[in-house]
């Protein structure tokens, strides 16, 4: 059997969310309306920033945009405006988990991205660190051109059915594997991996973490800030 590594990408790998970029060359071109970020991204973002709000909300703020925005385009649209955001943007991501990634190739284990971010994003930063193979959100395409519709990737049940199916297609041995994540949809990666590792988390994937016995006597907590990076325990997070 093989080992792997599952990698979330937005907040996990890359230090922001993809969707940002793509939304904001979407602005640029003026297929999303500048006013749009205003009216309704904006708030989500400044509550977040002020830690009022919720960063997945932010997100998904943005992913419903995106959907809307990105229906009547041609693929080759999408694929383009993908692989100019990670030729420029690409590089910055944690210096923790981009080791990682390292360590992993050198120890034989096959390389995974599971991400919420378009899976036109998540095939350029997969072709980039050299992933074995990579899950990300589908929008549908009718005839190369998109439907107004997805099939998600950013949601726990989401993550654990692909979990499912590259474990089947790789011959995988999950009590071997690792995964590595930083928000809620990632914690059914926590759950089906003997070493799952909580990168940068949020508060509500620390909760359910504290919550889950199983989870909590395992669980590696990393925090990277500026050029440091700390391993904490469970028994470090007393304000959850």
């Amino acid at each position: 059997m093989n080992k792997a590594a599952f990698f979330d990408i937005d907040g996990t790998l890359y230090r922001e969310g993809l969707i940002t970029e793509v939304f904001k060359k979407l602005v640029k071109y003026e297929i999303i309306p500048p006013e749009r970020w205003y009216k309704e991204v904006k708030p989500e973002y400044e509550k977040w920033d002020k830690r009022q709000g919720n960063y997945d909300n932010y997100l998904l703020k943005m992913a419903d945009i995106y959907i809307e925005a990105i229906k009547g385009l041609h693929r080759y649209q999408v694929e383009f405006i993908a692989k100019n955001v990670i030729t420029q943007k690409g590089d910055r991501v944690y210096t923790y988990t981009r080791d990682r990634i390292k360590w992993h190739k050198e120890n034989g284990y096959k390389i995974i991205t599971v991400s919420g971010s378009p899976v036109e994003l998540v095939r350029e930063m997969s072709l980039k660190y050299g992933f074995d193979d990579y899950k990300g959100a589908v929008y549908t395409l009718k005839n190369d051109i998109y439907t107004g519709e997805v099939i998600p990737m950013w949601d726990s049940e989401s993550k654990k059915n692909a979990i499912y199916e590259l474990t089947q297609k790789y011959d995988i041995d999950l009590k071997e594997s690792y995964a590595y994540g930083d928000t809620a949809g990632d914690f059914s990666m926590f759950k089906m991996v003997e070493n799952p590792i909580c990168v940068n988390p949020t508060k509500e994937i620390l909760k359910k973490v504290m919550e889950d016995k199983e989870i909590r006597n395992k669980i590696k907590i990393i925090v990277e800030r500026k050029d440091v990076i700390y391993n904490l325990t469970p028994e470090c997070i007393n304000d959850i």
